[in-house]
């Protein structure tokens, strides 16, 4: 049913029920048992692709009999991924699924509620537009845009509406982040001094597809929709395919990793960018035909905008020919460090009192405290971990149901976007990009950054 019917017999219901509703919403068991069992939530697939298949898929099927969701059509324009997705879909939910050649067609046709966006990077913020546009809440991979332009529209675009929106930045679902946080927000902590983000791995095939590029013919598919808003060039299979290869289609290694990581120094700091960044980057190892690097290095300066003699450094490395894939991150205080690979907070390289005594000052030492009710975070291939990723499509899920604001609503995905575009902009020019507050823009010697 249309959303203007299900939201009159939805309040119709609670009121008649004698249930009091708070302005924030209400729980998926007290939803599901006043609305009965044909209040689907109908949810569309924008990609079939690795990605929704091996994380959003099992994810999803986790939760979803219990908050009555159905997965009921599949988009992709490709045929073959389009046919692939509606079969297995068909196998899981034990019903026909509609496969349809474009979102368009999904969307004229009123299928869906809800959508999975798992596309190419440069697409999540265009598609999360038209997901919006046509009435729909949405889960979006990130990064969440690789230019300001598409950041700008998306996030406006979102706001103009009232659609539940949760960016793919699952740590915001861990518990061990949440506890870091609140150990940070509660003063023990001390002022954020320095932040060290690492993600390396050792595999050439990471986003390498050679199997699926030979089957991959124009005829099968649709290149210039794929291509949205980025300049025309002829059909490559590649780019297609292994976009995080391939700038003006992924800005590789920060729109994939770093923008997991550098998310959840805006979360516990709550700045929503750097101030400024520089960056390094090329391809030392693989030498395939990618454009985008394979090691890359890069220094954030963070603090408030109106005050830079106050804020903390960040770096950020990450490399794809050596690594045990075990993403670091390590908050430093003037008492301790945080190390959310060990989940503790310790003293360690904090203020004793024999480096003390002779400025005149305190000593500041952190208490050895272990993170409470924490998971291991396990990067693997899906960038955080099974059961990270569980709990994340689990809470957007409920907030479809309650319509709260989801743990990573859309203003996280902006803010990490200005991030990544920002390392990206410094490593193309090989200059210190800053960011324009006012015009919400990324500038390079006083000059907008033009990604190409």
């Amino acid at each position: 049913m249309n959303n203007s019917r299900r939201h009159f017999i939805r309040n119709s219901a609670l009121a008649g029920a004698g249930v009091l509703v708070s302005k924030m919403g209400w729980t998926a068991q007290s939803y599901r048992r006043i609305m009965g069992a044909n209040d689907r939530v109908r949810v569309g697939v924008v990609g079939f692709a690795d990605r929704h298949k091996n994380t959003h898929m099992p994810c999803f099927l986790n939760h979803y009999k219990e908050l009555n969701f159905d997965v009921v059509a599949v988009s992709d324009i490709w045929s073959k991924r389009r046919e692939e997705g509606a079969a297995l879909w068909k196998e899981k939910m034990q019903h026909d699924i509609v496969a349809c050649r474009n979102n368009e067609e999904m969307y004229n046709q009123k299928l869906v509620d809800a959508v999975f966006i798992a596309t190419a990077d440069f697409q999540h913020a265009l598609h999360t537009i038209e997901a919006v546009n046509a009435g729909c809440d949405a889960y979006v991979e990130k990064p969440f845009a690789e230019t300001m332009e598409d950041n700008r529209a998306a996030l406006k675009a979102v706001k103009a509406t009232d659609r539940i929106v949760q960016i793919g930045s699952q740590r915001r679902s861990g518990a061990n982040y949440h506890a870091a946080r609140e150990f940070i927000k509660s003063g023990k902590f001390g002022a954020i001094t320095m932040v060290e983000l690492t993600w390396n791995v050792n595999q050439p095939m990471r986003w390498r597809r050679p199997e699926v590029v030979a089957q991959l013919k124009e005829t099968d598919t649709d290149w210039k929709r794929f291509l949205m808003n980025r300049p025309y060039e002829s059909f490559d299979a590649r780019k297609y395919l292994e976009y995080r290869l391939f700038w003006p289609y992924s800005s590789g290694l920060p729109g994939q990793w770093m923008s997991h990581q550098i998310d959840t120094v805006h979360w516990f700091s709550d700045l929503q960018h750097p101030r400024s960044v520089v960056a390094n980057g090329g391809i030392y190892m693989w030498k395939d035909g990618r454009k985008n690097w394979d090691t890359i290095y890069a220094v954030f300066d963070y603090g408030p905008v109106d005050d830079p003699s106050t804020g903390f450094q960040v770096t950020f490395g990450s490399r794809m020919h050596n690594g045990s894939e075990r993403p670091a991150e390590i908050y430093y205080s003037n008492g301790g460090e945080l190390n959310l690979n060990t989940n503790k907070v310790s003293p360690e390289g904090g203020l004793t009192e024999r480096m003390a005594a002779p400025a005149g000052m305190k000593p500041f030492l952190l208490p050895e405290v272990s993170l409470a009710n924490t998971e291991q975070v396990v990067a693997s291939a899906n960038t955080g971990g099974d059961q990270l990723t569980s709990n994340h499509i689990r809470n957007w899920m409920e907030c479809v149901r309650s319509r709260k604001q989801p743990n990573a609503p859309v203003e996280a995905g902006y803010s990490h976007s200005i991030a990544t575009i920002m390392t990206n902009a410094a490593v193309i020019t090989g200059k210190k990009a800053t960011f324009d507050d006012k015009k919400q823009e990324i500038m390079v010697d006083g000059k907008k950054f033009k990604p190409y």
